[in-house]
């Protein structure tokens, strides 16, 4: 049976959580650019990446990974690389990307693995990730309260990434002309390189 911890604590990381969710970030960038560009059914293979691949991810974190991370500055730079050149990536087919059916538009918003598999690279998430596990796992109850910390995050991940969809869905629509929607993808291609300009801030 899954022990719940104090309502305090409880309230404490599901705030967190939503607040590591739903601020702006590269996940919610692509989020919004596909919304924008393919709708929302066809985007919902990459809210689901997200969701379970971060959830996983932190899950195993809280269990066995948070030490490694913290104590190898080799896998941290390994990470802020990789990461650094996705990015680069995903920001350059955004930004050339002019909506669906036009000559240069993305062939397809990211598929689930492609999701999940990002989560894996983004040392943002794997910070907080051990900042979080840190605070909230009982070593006590090492396997339940990691467990809790990633049902928590699937919940908030699946919420926000829900607004920040809708969000480019309803611009997208506005955005009637494949002109004024290569605007905003390249907006959020400049949302994205901005991320990356922070993955180097210390």
């Amino acid at each position: 049976m899954l022990m719940l911890p104090p309502l305090d604590v409880l309230a404490t990381l599901s705030s967190l959580a939503l607040v590591a969710s739903i601020t702006p970030g590269p996940n919610n960038a692509m989020l919004a650019a596909s919304g924008a560009n393919f709708g929302l059914r066809r985007s919902i293979p990459h809210v689901m990446g997200i969701a379970l691949g971060y959830a996983l991810m932190i899950f195993l974190i809280g269990l066995f990974l948070g030490e490694v991370f913290q104590r190898s500055a080799v896998l941290r730079e390994v990470l802020r690389w990789a990461a650094a050149g996705l990015l680069v990536y995903v920001a350059w087919k955004i930004a050339t990307a002019r909506g669906l059916g036009t000559e240069g538009a993305a062939a397809k918003p990211f598929s689930f693995l492609q999701a999940a598999s990002f989560q894996w690279i983004n040392p943002k998430g794997w910070a907080m990730g051990t900042a979080i596990t840190a605070q909230f796992v009982n070593a006590d109850a090492a396997l339940q309260s990691a467990l809790l910390i990633a049902l928590i995050f699937v919940v908030v991940i699946l919420a926000s990434s829900a607004c920040w969809l809708l969000l480019g869905r309803a611009i997208g629509r506005l955005l009637k002309t494949s002109n004024n929607l290569l605007w905003f993808n390249r907006a959020m291609a400049a949302t994205i390189l901005l991320c990356l300009v922070l993955l180097f801030v210390e």
